[in-house]
C-alpha cells in the first residue's frame, strides 16, 4: 500500500500485522475517490482541497488523509482508537515528515472531543459490520467539526444500508469491489452544534 498522487506519491504506508484492526481502502479505490473530489468537488460551493483542513475519521494507516495531504491540504487531523493502528499511523506521519501538518486524536468516533477549528473535508472508513458513518456524522456536526459546505466521504460495504444524515445531501455514490462510497456535503442544518 502507497501513496498514489502528489508529493508524497509512491511512498509506502506501514499497516499493522493482520486484518483485525485496520482494512485500509485500496490504492485504485482512493485514486478513484479523490478524482472525483479533484473533478466534481473542486471549486464547488468553494471546496479547494490544495485549501482544505481534514478529519480522517477511523483512520487506521492514515492512507485517506495522507494521501490529501501529499495532494495539497493543509493540515490533517486523525482519529482513531486501535492501539496497533495509532502505532502504524504515526509510523506513517513520521515516514512522511508531516507531524508540523498532522494532529493525532485517540479516541471513539461516536464521541469525537469539541473541535478547534472546523474542516472543509472528512473521511469515514469504519468497520464495514457497523453502521456507523451516520451517527459518526451527526456526532460531528454537534461538535462543531463540519464547515459549511464540507464534503464527506463514506466508505461502507456495496450493500450496506445508506448514509444519509440529518443536515447532508448525497452527491454522488460510487461502487469498488465490495466497498461503496457515498460523497455527502454539509448543509448545515437539522443538527445544532454543541
Amino acid at each position: 500500500m502507497r501513496i498514489v498522487g502528489g508529493r508524497f506519491r509512491g511512498k509506502l504506508l506501514t499497516a499493522p500485522e493482520g486484518r483485525d484492526e485496520v482494512r485500509p481502502t485500496s490504492d485504485r479505490a482512493r485514486e478513484a475517490v479523490f478524482n472525483v473530489l479533484l473533478h466534481r468537488f473542486q471549486g464547488r460551493n468553494g471546496f479547494m482541497l490544495s485549501e482544505s483542513r481534514v478529519l480522517d475519521v477511523f483512520a487506521g494507516t492514515g492512507a485517506l488523509g495522507l494521501e490529501a495531504l501529499s495532494r495539497g491540504a493543509r493540515h490533517v487531523t486523525f482519529l482513531e482508537r486501535g492501539p496497533q493502528a495509532l502505532q502504524a499511523l504515526k509510523a506513517n506521519i513520521r515516514s512522511m515528515r508531516a507531524d508540523a501538518e498532522c494532529a493525532v486524536i485517540a479516541g471513539d468516533a461516536l464521541k469525537p472531543p469539541q473541535a478547534r477549528q472546523p474542516v472543509s473535508l472528512v473521511f469515514l472508513d469504519p468497520p464495514y459490520a457497523q453502521p456507523l458513518c451516520s451517527p459518526v456524522l451527526t456526532a460531528l456536526a454537534e461538535k462543531g467539526w463540519l464547515a459549511p459546505g464540507a464534503v464527506a466521504v463514506a466508505e461502507t460495504a456495496r450493500d450496506a444500508e445508506a448514509v444519509v444524515p440529518p443536515g447532508f445531501t448525497v452527491v454522488d455514490t460510487r461502487d469498488y469491489g465490495k466497498a461503496r462510497v457515498t460523497f455527502l456535503v454539509w448543509q448545515g442544518s437539522g443538527i445544532s452544534p454543541a
